[in-house]
């Protein structure tokens, strides 16, 4: 068996010549932004295709989608495409689970607000009742329980907590050593009662939009604290806003977001919500650079060429995306 695989990109010569020798000899990659459509593709690699492009590959077997996630104008177009299976690469698993707990800790501890007193020289902070959480002998709840999940899972158990989880398929394994009590969505509103920490994981489909509201909010203890490295709009964000505001949740380390900049010239005057959560001190925020580091372009080429050669060799391949779910 042998594949013709075009990804829609412009990698650097030295990149696209390690892909290269990581990939089975029967594999023929082609790169570039600029794609001609051939009769012999059998697989495209990008997050983005376009309906012509689909049409015009009559051989196409597989769309790869070279990041974590499933973008829903892609998966709307899929689903006119049942015969073409679609995949996407999880090698930033480890640095968005480890941003997750650089989140959890800095929120916990109050590291931002502190840090910024103390940089004046004002040592009040150590004088004052400490807010600081103890993670130890705590309940992490964690919704979406894949690659992201079960890391964060494990650091949280390695901290001395308890891990509870939501996943599609509860029955699913999980990673050797990790114990965790895996729970189905419907069990949602027992178990946010329970959580001292509300990880969210979880991809953005429709049924996931909006998901944890005002109501989900109030169920949790008051002095819970919520992680978000899954996407912003799971969140609503107005309720999100008023809890940290009330502080009727004790704090909140955020890396995704409800606004984005559509253009370059926007990068550095586009406020990531409608509400000014910047003027919290519970409040911890990064960018949506939880999967980024120095070694991502690396991990996503070795994940891709993994991805590939099973595919070739007829070998299991287990980041099948459901496309009626959307991951």
């Amino acid at each position: 068996m042998s594949l013709s695989v075009h990804w829609i990109t412009n990698p650097e010569d030295k990149d696209l010549q390690t892909l290269r020798a990581d990939l089975d000899p029967s594999i023929s990659l082609t790169v570039g932004e600029q794609f001609a459509p051939a009769s012999d593709t059998h697989i495209l690699v990008t997050g983005f295709p376009e309906r012509d492009h689909l049409v015009a590959c009559p051989h196409l077997q597989a769309l790869v989608i070279p990041f974590a996630g499933f973008p829903e104008p892609t998966r709307r177009l899929m689903l006119d495409f049942p015969h073409i299976a679609v995949y996407n690469l999880h090698h930033n698993a480890a640095p968005t689970a480890e941003m997750a707990l650089a989140l959890l800790l800095a929120a916990a501890k109050f590291i931002v607000p502190i840090d910024r007193t103390f940089r004046t020289h004002d040592w009040s902070p150590r004088y004052a009742p400490d807010q600081s959480v103890t993670l130890d002998g705590k309940t992490a709840l964690i919704l979406g329980f894949g690659h992201i999940g079960q890391r964060v899972g494990s650091y949280c158990q390695t901290l001395g907590m308890e891990v509870l989880a939501i996943r599609r398929r509860p029955g699913k394994a999980i990673l050797p050593g990790l114990r965790a009590s895996v729970h189905p969505p419907g069990a949602l509103p027992e178990l946010l009662p329970q959580a001292d920490v509300l990880v969210i994981t979880l991809p953005f489909t429709p049924e996931t939009d909006g998901w944890i509201g005002a109501k989900e909010l109030a169920m949790l203890p008051h002095d819970a604290l919520l992680v978000n490295v899954g996407r912003g709009r799971i969140v609503d964000q107005a309720a999100l806003f008023q809890a940290l505001k009330e502080r009727t949740i004790l704090a909140a380390g955020l890396d995704v977001w409800y606004n984005y900049p559509s253009q370059t010239d926007m990068r550095q005057n586009t406020p990531p919500a409608d509400f000014p959560f910047h003027e919290l001190d519970n409040v911890v925020m990064s960018p949506h650079r939880g999967g980024d580091s120095t070694a991502s372009e690396t991990l996503r080429r070795i994940h891709l060429a993994a991805l590939l050669n099973a595919l070739v060799r007829r070998e299991p391949v287990f980041n099948q995306v459901d496309v009626q779910a959307g991951y």
